[in-house]
Parts: C-alpha cells; sequence; structure tokens
C-alpha cells in the first residue's frame, strides 16, 4: 500500500534534505558509489561525529541505504526516485538567483559529462539524446519515452540487451531535465545501460572526486561514430 502524500510528509522530506551537511552528503552519493561515514563526513565539511548524526537522521528518513561488508559500513542512495528529486532540485536551484560565484574548472567538467545517480548527465548525454531521437530510435513525450523497433536493433548491436536482468518497476525509458543544460537526457534502466555500456568500452571515466565524468580518446571517435557526436558539440560554451 503507498504511503499518503500530505504536505505534512513533503515537509518532512524537504527538512531533511534542506539542511546543508545533508544535502552535501546526499549530492555526494549522486555519482552512485557507495561511501563511507567518513568520506561523506568530508564533502559534508563536518566531523566524523557529526556526519553519524546526519547520516542516521538519512536512514530513518529512508533517502540513503546501508551496506555492512565485515567491519566496513557503506552508504548510497536509497533508490533512483531519490536521485531524479537532487536533480530536481538543482534545476531549482541552477535557475534561482545568481550566487555571485566564479564559474571553475570544475563546473566546465560537470556540465560536459557527469554521472546523474546510474546514467550520464551534461552536454554529452543531451547530445546523445537528441541523435537518438533524431534518427528515431526513441521516441520521446513529456517525460516518457519509447524505445521503437529500430532503436531495440540499434542497442542490441551496441551491446545493450534490453531484455536481460530481472523484471523492474522502474521505466525502461524516461527522461530527465538536464539542470545544466536545461534540456532533457535520458534516465531509466537505458539511460543506465548507457552509461553501463560507455564504462565498459572505456569511452568515459569517471573522475577521482566528483561526479564528472572524463571522455577519452576512444569515446571521442566510439561517440562520433555510434551517435554522430563530434568533440565541437561537447565543448562548453560560457555562459553570458
Amino acid at each position: 500500500m503507498n504511503n499518503l502524500v500530505s504536505g505534512q510528509s513533503i515537509s518532512a522530506v524537504a527538512a531533511m534534505i534542506g539542511d546543508a551537511a545533508r544535502a552535501n552528503i546526499l549530492f555526494a552519493l549522486m555519482n552512485g558509489k557507495a561511501l563511507t561515514a567518513t568520506e561523506l563526513g568530508h564533502h559534508a565539511g563536518v566531523s566524523a561525529p557529526t556526519a553519524s548524526g546526519h547520516l542516521a537522521k538519512l536512514l530513518d528518513g529512508q533517502l540513503i541505504t546501508l551496506e555492512r561488508q565485515g567491519r566496513h559500513r557503506y552508504y548510497r542512495l536509497a533508490s533512483p526516485a531519490v536521485a531524479e528529486a537532487l536533480e530536481g532540485l538543482s534545476n531549482l536551484a541552477a535557475s534561482g538567483p545568481k550566487r555571485h560565484r566564479p564559474t571553475g574548472p570544475k563546473d566546465a567538467a560537470m556540465r560536459q559529462a557527469r554521472t546523474c545517480y546510474d546514467h550520464m548527465a551534461g552536454r554529452l548525454a543531451v547530445a546523445i539524446t537528441d541523435a537518438l531521437t533524431a534518427r528515431d530510435l526513441i521516441v520521446v513525450e513529456d517525460r516518457s519515452g519509447m524505445i521503437t523497433d529500430e532503436g531495440r536493433r540499434f542497442f542490441a548491436d551496441f551491446g545493450i540487451d534490453l531484455d536481460d536482468g530481472p523484471k523492474s518497476a522502474r521505466p525502461l525509458c524516461r527522461t530527465c531535465l538536464d539542470w545544466s543544460e536545461r534540456r532533457m537526457h535520458l534516465g531509466g534502466r537505458l539511460g543506465a545501460s548507457l552509461l553501463a555500456r560507455s564504462l565498459e568500452l572505456h569511452w568515459v571515466r569517471p573522475a577521482n572526486s566528483s561526479r564528472s565524468l572524463t571522455i577519452t580518446r576512444d569515446g571521442e571517435r566510439g561517440f562520433q561514430e555510434q551517435f554522430g557526436i563530434t568533440a565541437e558539440t561537447l565543448v562548453t560554451q560560457p555562459k553570458a
């Protein structure tokens, strides 16, 4: 039975995310990795005991989950729905009043390519979505997407079996509004599969300490051959 949604329940979740330290913890987990309390405390800029208190609240609010491996404890986002909510908040924050913060190299890298939990975001992800739509491999309407028969053949040739694995209630093809590009990129199981395959082919690799993805030389060739995406398409233009 689904929980009834009320103003009170929404405000409770909002208050959970509204604390700056907890928000930093949640956004640190947007790369899809499981991190320790020490690592998350570093991201949040708080001490270990304070981080533990925040993690306990996030666990209680079912925004994160705990995984144990021997003596070690790791935390990750509870579900793709949490990641989608955080990405939505990123859109609101990015479209709000300017914070007078200079754009640095890290921001440029994030705009070009980054992880959005388990799928790609940024200029690269938007370009892939555009290419698939232009070739009628997917059809997108509002937030929903459908893979055409030709698209299924394309993805099979690309090494993605859309019928493989256990059945999931998660949508196969849907879109997310990209906070940096203000356009749609692919999420759902298809978006996750595209990221997994790109990592497997070594077309992208994660940055050491952020959500940004580095496009490799193989990736430059591969994305152009498979999707028609040139290096010029991925150059981050300066903001006005």
